[in-house]
């Protein structure tokens, strides 16, 4: 097991409510947020994304701190297991490595929000990376990217890149006997873009990375998929939303089919000849964008690069909020099969009683969204409850 049956029970507890908290509050304030003139409302965002601070006191095995890169003033919070010993906890050693003999994958995560949305701190995503540093044994450096419209591209790119850059060269990131910083990319909707775009950057360097996690990746183009229009608007996300989100991070002027948004598409420069990661690609069957990441899975084999596709039939965008779910675990065993540095996991495969309550709320329409919201919150609980 990944925890006791009580570690598990009370995570995924906290993951019910914050998902569904997220997706409420997502849902009722899509259209305050983002103004008809490209700005967005920030202060509100703010407000409405839950924060938590970082805990160098461990809480379930893992701890945490910030980072700010003196040089870029870029913000990066770091996950790691906690000691053994809990006389060394709340001192976050920065002199050893992570292991001297041992792999310690180092996993640079970037969130996502169609690159608006959401921070390194936002408490559903500080969730989700202390579940990565449990069940895949690694450390997960997360990254507080510029975002958009304040920002556009390529600013959430060169954010990514440098946080690379500064990953790879911390000595106290390194493990093996070899005393190197095996580094992974991930990230989910717009951070599996950054993910792609900083992997190309660090090809054309000559930047080793050993693997890229793109989690339903924001890709798109011009012309409309058969996709977005069957799944327009069915699942939280609308096509018009999409197209409102790539206009605030696009260069002024720019359309979809700029290189950002249509990798592989008609202006984009290619990837062939670079020595580009082993990726693994997660569709979810649910997602409006779903033609274009597959599109994007084409485009790295006529590249001649390596990957390997998991299509999700059933799953929607933020399936792997929920821990412990078989989307969420398939997931996890397939990050297992990158190599040259597997993440060894332990992984729990039971369903709790929100799940099934959840799947019900997920599929109702916006006008009852806040009544169900409060009756399945309720309704878990009083399960919970009397577990």
């Amino acid at each position: 097991m990944t925890g006791s049956n009580d570690d598990n029970l009370n995570e995924s507890k906290s993951c019910s409510t914050q998902y569904m908290g997220t997706h409420s509050n997502f849902k009722l304030s899509y259209n305050l947020l983002r103004r008809s003139d490209g700005t967005f409302n920030r202060e509100l965002a703010e407000f409405l994304d839950r924060k938590v601070p970082a805990n160098t006191i461990p809480v379930n095995g893992v701890f945490s701190f910030d980072h700010v890169d003196r040089s870029t003033d870029l913000l990066n919070r770091v996950y790691q297991m906690a000691p053994a010993n809990n006389a060394q906890w709340d001192i976050v050693n920065l002199e050893k490595p992570l292991s001297t003999t041992e792999i310690v994958p180092v996993i640079i995560f970037f969130h996502g929000g169609s690159f608006t949305h959401s921070s390194a701190n936002s408490a559903i995503y500080d969730t989700f990376c202390r579940r990565l540093v449990k069940t895949c044994k690694a450390a997960v450096v997360s990254v507080d990217y510029r975002r958009s419209p304040e920002h556009r591209y390529p600013c959430a790119y060169d954010d990514g890149y440098a946080a690379l850059k500064w990953v790879k060269s911390r000595t106290w990131l390194q493990s093996g006997k070899d005393s190197k910083v095996y580094v992974y990319l991930a990230g989910d909707s717009s951070g599996g873009n950054i993910a792609h775009h900083v992997a190309v950057r660090a090809s054309e360097a000559e930047v080793e990375v050993l693997g890229n996690l793109l989690v339903h990746p924001m890709f798109g183009g011009q012309l409309r998929t058969e996709s977005e229009v069957k799944l327009d608007g069915k699942y939280f996300v609308t096509v018009q939303d999409r197209d409102w989100y790539w206009r605030a991070f696009l260069p002024e002027r720019e359309d979809r089919d700029h290189p950002a948004c249509n990798t592989f598409g008609p202006r984009d420069k290619g990837i062939q000849g670079l020595k580009f990661p082993k990726s693994l690609v997660v569709v979810a069957g649910l997602d409006l964008m779903q033609d274009w990441q597959l599109a994007y899975v084409e485009g790295l084999k006529i590249s001649g690069q390596e990957v390997k596709l998991v299509f999700l039939k059933e799953a929607t965008i933020g399936f792997y909020f929920l821990p412990n779910n078989k989307h969420f675990c398939r997931l996890m065993e397939e990050m297992s099969n990158l190599d040259p540095a597997p993440l060894k996991l332990t992984l729990s495969i039971r369903t709790p009683f929100f799940f099934e309550l959840f799947i019900v709320s997920y599929f109702i329409d916006l006008k009852f969204f806040e009544f169900w919201h409060v009756q399945l919150h309720c309704a878990i609980m009083d399960a919970y409850d009397g577990h």
